[in-house]
Order: C-alpha cells, then sequence, then structure tokens
C-alpha cells in the first residue's frame, strides 16, 4: 500500500484511541476536534522525521512530548491535573507511531 495511505491510516487509528476517553467525559467538540488532529499530524511528523540516527523506539516519543509541550503548557494553566495523562499519552502514542512505522510502514 501506498506510504501516504497507510500513514493516514495509522493517524486515524491513533487519532482515535486518543479522543476516545475524551468522548466517554464528555469534553467539548473543539477539544476533542484539536487532539484527533495532533495525532493525525503526529503519525506524517514522525514516520517522515529522521532525528540524527536516534533508534526508531525514542523517536516516537521525543517528537511526541515535544510537539505536545506547548499545548500542555498551555492547558496547565486553567486544568493542571491533565498535564500528567496529556505527557502520558504523548510519548506512548508517539512510540506506538514510531513502532507501526518501523515494522509496517518503511
Amino acid at each position: 500500500m501506498n506510504k501516504i495511505l497507510l500513514t493516514a491510516l495509522l493517524g486515524i487509528l491513533i487519532g482515535a484511541i486518543d479522543i476516545i476517553p475524551m468522548i466517554k467525559m464528555k469534553l467539548d467538540k473543539y477539544s476533542i476536534l484539536s487532539a484527533f488532529l495532533f495525532y493525525f499530524m503526529l503519525s506524517f511528523i514522525i514516520v517522515n522525521v529522521d532525528l540524527y540516527g536516534i533508534k526508531w523506539w525514542l523517536k516516537g516519543g521525543i517528537v511526541g512530548f515535544s510537539l505536545a509541550l506547548p499545548t500542555i503548557i498551555m492547558v496547565a494553566k486553567e486544568d493542571r491535573k491533565s498535564v500528567l495523562p496529556m505527557l502520558i499519552m504523548s510519548i506512548v502514542l508517539g512510540t506506538i507511531i514510531s513502532a507501526i512505522d518501523y515494522f509496517w510502514i518503511s
């Protein structure tokens, strides 16, 4: 299959994994859409970036954490209890994206 299509499907899958708990908690639609688009675009970034020879299992977590950090700082102003789950999800889902890229896409 085409690498772009596989990356898009990966982004949809990872985005859905992230927003399911948000839908259950009945968060506002803008937060849900923002989180989905973040992980959808994150899959394209992780799949196509080369971090100076850093191993695949570390690349996803670093990129996910780095790109989520500005949003996490902004959210921390209003809701400190969301910071840790956001940090964990960005690192874990970034690593999952990187693993799927390593084993199936690339």
